[in-house]
């Protein structure tokens, strides 16, 4: 691997593998996949934090899917590099990674980060990229298109595969959500709107899901928790309906039954409200989705760990909070008429 051109054109890759080198807690870390960029092959690494144990609830945060939404990934470098500081003398943490699995993917579309591009190296956008068509109609172009590769949200062809980075990301979620009691997925972007957003399935119609009960009971425990949070949590159909929702194709694959849920997150940080208080930086490209001023960056790197502890927390205590059976179906009608 060229490290000055790493250096040069996706540091996160070079700043993720010195946290690991310099880690001297035992990660266990594995090279998903290789991604070909001319000459240069970068990793897609997966992270347990502690080995895993399919008795414990588990928590994966990803990262990186497009690739000019670079802060996801940092904010997760972030997260890291502060858990891997408290282990040594924080009881807390330790007893909490004890009783959990805790599984980072931090950059999932290398290939695209390292070009500075939405899309991976093929130009087709990977959260548009899964065989799912929507139910109804969606925005031009955003809602994901199949002219050509120089547009952007380009889906792929009809009848290809999914991207190899796509099909990394769904091999290592079923591997340790398939074996688990209870996962909660949480994916980190930017770009949409002035408020950060919490989203869950489905994009491609405005439905409900079927485990809405549980995403509505933890919308309430994190309400209560932090009465003052600025989270808006909801369905991202409401926003906007796409093809080929990736993590629409993940939950749909997964099997929900009361010895193995999936409740799946997207975290979407509103860069709107990063241009808005310096207009200037929408002249860039890396301005549209990343905060550029220095001290707005410290800021977002530091803002969502709340919200990364909390769900720690509600992935060991989830016994204590999903619905119970005989509460299902009023907290299920509850849940539908305050989003539908």
């Amino acid at each position: 691997m060229d490290k000055k051109r790493i250096k040069k054109k996706l540091p996160e890759l070079l700043e993720l593998e010195g946290i690991i080198y310099r880690s001297k807690h035992p990660l266990t870390v594995t090279k998903e996949a290789l991604v070909n960029v001319g000459d240069i092959e970068l990793p897609i690494y997966c992270i347990e934090m502690t080995p895993f144990n399919k008795n414990l609830p588990t928590l994966i945060l990803s990262a990186g899917v497009h690739g000019l939404e670079r802060i996801g990934t940092q904010v997760l470098l972030s997260y890291i590099d502060m858990l891997l500081s408290r282990l040594p003398w924080d009881v807390v943490i330790q007893k909490q990674l004890s009783e959990m699995n805790l599984i980072f993917l931090p950059i999932v579309n290398p290939g695209g980060m390292y070009l500075n591009t939405r899309a991976n190296p093929n130009g087709v956008d990977l959260m548009r990229n899964a065989p799912i068509e929507a139910e109804t109609k969606t925005p031009f172009l955003g809602g994901g298109q199949r002219f050509t590769s120089h547009l952007p949200w380009y889906c792929g062809k009809r009848d290809d595969d999914m991207e190899l980075e796509n099909q990394t990301l769904v091999r290592v979620v079923e591997r340790y959500s398939n074996q688990s009691p209870f996962t909660i997925t949480l994916d980190c972007h930017s770009g949409f709107g002035l408020n950060d957003h919490l989203w869950f399935p489905y994009a491609y119609r405005k439905r409900p899901i079927a485990v809405l009960d549980k995403l509505y009971a933890l919308k309430l425990l994190l309400d209560r928790t932090y009465p003052y949070n600025h989270y808006r949590f909801e369905p991202q159909s409401l926003s906007y309906v796409t093809q080929g929702d990736l993590w629409d194709y993940v939950y749909k694959r997964h099997k929900n039954t009361q010895d193995s849920v999936m409740i799946p997150l997207t975290l979407e940080m509103g860069s709107w409200n990063w241009i808005k208080k310096r207009p200037i930086q929408a002249l860039s490209i890396k301005g549209l989705f990343n905060p550029i001023v220095p001290h707005r960056k410290r800021r977002v790197l530091r803002r969502h760990l709340m919200l990364f502890d909390f769900l720690c927390s509600a992935s060991i205590a989830y016994k204590n909070w999903i619905p119970k059976k005989k509460n299902k179906a009023q907290i299920y009608q509850a849940a539908n008429q305050f989003w539908y």
